[in-house]
C-alpha cells in the first residue's frame, strides 16, 4: 500500500521566547519573540523536498516577479536597488513619488492552510502525491512553550507554516502570490520581501489627489 505521510514526530515545535531587545521588561509577553525550534532530521527531509519542489514552483508565471526573498539571485540588495532606480527615475521625470510599506502582522501564523492547498494546486499545479505529501506536512501540527525548567501544555495548531522550517517561508510567498495581481490592477508598483509589501506611484505634482486616491484604494483592497 502506497501512502504520502509527513512523520508525526517530527511536527512538534519547542517555541523558546527571547528578549526582543536587553533591558526590556522580562515579565512582558509582548516583549518576547517566540522562536520555534524543530528537529534536525525534518529540516533535512525538508530540504530535501526544497530541492524538488522549489524549481517547479519557481518555474510558474504566477510567482511574483517582484517578490525578493527565497529566491536564488534576489535579496535586500536587489529590491533596494530596485526601489531606489524607481525614485530615482521618477525624480528625472520631474514626477513626485509616493511610497507605502505595509507589513503584515504575524504573517507565517495566520495562513489559512486549506487556502494554501488549493492554491498550490489550482494555480502552481502541486497535484497527487506532491499535495497529499505537503497536506500531511502542514496539517497536525502542535507546540508547547519552554523558558528554563517550566513547559507549557502541548497545543494543536490549526492555521499557519512552521516557524523556522526550511519550506515555510517560501510556500508563504506562493500563499500571498496573488496579492500583486490585486496591486497591479490599480497601476501601481510594487516590490515584496517576504511578509513586506512596498507600494509605489510616480505622479504629477498638480495630480497628486488622484494620485492619493489611487494607492488609497490599492492599499484598502490588498487589505
Amino acid at each position: 500500500m502506497h501512502t504520502v505521510k509527513f512523520p508525526a514526530s517530527y511536527k512538534q515545535a519547542q517555541v523558546m521566547p527571547l528578549l526582543k531587545k536587553a533591558g526590556l521588561d522580562s515579565s512582558s509577553p509582548d516583549n518576547h519573540r517566540p522562536i520555534s525550534n524543530l528537529t534536525t532530521v525534518s529540516k533535512v527531509l525538508e530540504r530535501l523536498v526544497s530541492k524538488r519542489l522549489r524549481p517547479h514552483l519557481l518555474g510558474s508565471a504566477n510567482v511574483s516577479e517582484y517578490q525578493s526573498a527565497y529566491r536564488k539571485g534576489h535579496s535586500t540588495e536587489t529590491a533596494l536597488l530596485q526601489v531606489l532606480d524607481g525614485v530615482c527615475t521618477a525624480a528625472d521625470n520631474k514626477k513626485v513619488i509616493v511610497l507605502i510599506g505595509l507589513d503584515l502582522s504575524a504573517a507565517f501564523d495566520t495562513v489559512d492552510q486549506r487556502i494554501l492547498l488549493q492554491r498550490l494546486q489550482s494555480e502552481f499545479n502541486v497535484i497527487n502525491t506532491s499535495q497529499s505529501w505537503l497536506r500531511s506536512y502542514l496539517e497536525g501540527r502542535t507546540q508547547f512553550v519552554k523558558r528554563g525548567q517550566h513547559q507549557s501544555p502541548v497545543v494543536g495548531l490549526g492555521v499557519g507554516v512552521p516557524q523556522r522550517s526550511v519550506l515555510g517561508p517560501f510556500i508563504f510567498a506562493v500563499y500571498c502570490s496573488p496579492v500583486t495581481d490585486v496591486i497591479a490592477s490599480h497601476g501601481v508598483q510594487y516590490h515584496q520581501y517576504a511578509d513586506d509589501t512596498q507600494l509605489r506611484l510616480a505622479i504629477h505634482a498638480d495630480n497628486t489627489s488622484n494620485g492619493l486616491s489611487v494607492l488609497a484604494a490599492c492599499t484598502a483592497d490588498v487589505k
